[in-house]
């Protein structure tokens, strides 16, 4: 029997393990589903949102990513994240008390930017692996009408994305392959520019949420992580069960990603994409939201519409040009980090 590859387990396998076990608590809003970013529970007056992510591909700043990873998932549930748990398995014969010490320190950094507070975990020393893994549990809330789902796409809908792809790769390539990207002629400057990505434009995608969320009905949200954004896309049709026509010169490629993603071979559309975020909603409401967050010096453009399912999902270029919108099996940077 083949082995699995590194990433993500396929959607359709997932799917089919999801479905064979389904969830029976009435108060269980939004459950476990291919493309939901957040499970969703009623607790009578507003609903809990919780979501759980690993970081098993930086090591650098690993609490750090983690925090804010798992805060992104709750915030494009239209939620505010409040409480953090944290396991970390650490690699045995490479940890010392110094290095743990950094990885909380990064923890209470990010919790401090998000003003969320660390509530509890565990911490060991593992066996068997190379690097620290970080997994993390966000938990958040939000008011029972201002719940936003990936799901909720509607056929009409503009297709907004934010900042630019792909914004966490360029910067954890930047960070974890520095030595090979300067070897492939990749300029220092750009290194440095694509390491600063987590603050600027930033890995949080929790501002410009909550803009969008107060001032426009959001439709769906999504965040474009492991698989990248053609990723998410697929995510958020399967999700809302609707087509996508996406415009491929409208998606911004940072210039500095693009530079990291070609030296490499990889292409940006299936690199992780943390850091941008991807809306729907009615095309009057996605011009006031883009203008709203220029204001506050985030980048957002409109990328395309949501069509009925039957017309499958498009990718536009060129103009005119017409190919289905690719299908990433496994994220473009595994790759480079695991020599595949």
């Amino acid at each position: 029997m083949p082995r699995l590859p590194v990433g993500k387990l396929r959607a359709r396998t997932l799917q089919a393990l999801l479905d064979k076990y389904p969830v029976t608590d009435p108060r269980v809003v939004v459950g476990p589903r291919v493309g939901e970013d957040a499970a969703v529970i009623d607790l009578g007056d507003r609903y809990l949102v919780a979501a759980s992510d690993p970081i098993t591909f930086a090591t650098d700043r690993a609490g750090w990513y983690a925090l804010h990873v798992n805060a992104n998932d709750v915030a494009v549930r239209g939620a505010r994240p409040r409480w953090f748990l944290a396991t970390l398995l650490l690699p045995e014969g490479a940890t010392t008390d110094e290095s743990v010490a950094a990885i909380f320190d990064d923890l209470a950094t990010a919790c401090d930017e998000l003003e969320v507070a660390l509530v509890g975990g565990h911490t060991e020393v593992t066996a068997g692996l190379d690097r620290p893994i970080v997994c993390g549990t966000m938990l958040g809330e939000v008011a029972r009408d201002k719940l936003v789902t990936t799901g909720g796409a509607q056929v009409g809908d503009a297709v907004i994305l934010t900042k630019g792809i792909p914004l966490e790769g360029a910067a954890l390539l930047a960070r974890e392959r520095e030595a090979d990207l300067l070897a492939r002629g990749v300029s220092p400057r750009t290194i440095r520019r694509a390491k600063a990505f987590l603050g600027a434009p930033g890995l949080s995608v929790l501002p410009e949420a909550e803009i969008a969320c107060e001032l426009a009905t959001v439709h769906a949200m999504h965040d474009p992580t492991e698989g990248g954004v053609a990723t998410a896309l697929w995510e958020l049709a399967e999700a809302a069960q609707v087509g996508l026509r996406i415009d491929r010169e409208r998606i911004i490629t940072l210039p500095e990603g693009a530079e990291i993603c070609a030296a490499l071979g990889l292409d940006p559309l299936g690199t992780i994409a943390s850091g941008a975020l991807l809306m729907t909603l009615a095309p009057a409401e996605a011009g006031l939201v883009i203008h709203a967050l220029a204001r506050e010096s985030i980048d957002c453009h409109y990328i395309g519409h949501v069509v009925p399912r039957t017309a499958g999902l498009t990718l536009v270029e060129g103009g005119n040009r017409e190919r289905p919108l690719p299908v990433f099996p496994q994220d473009e940077i595994t790759r480079v980090l695991t020599g595949g």
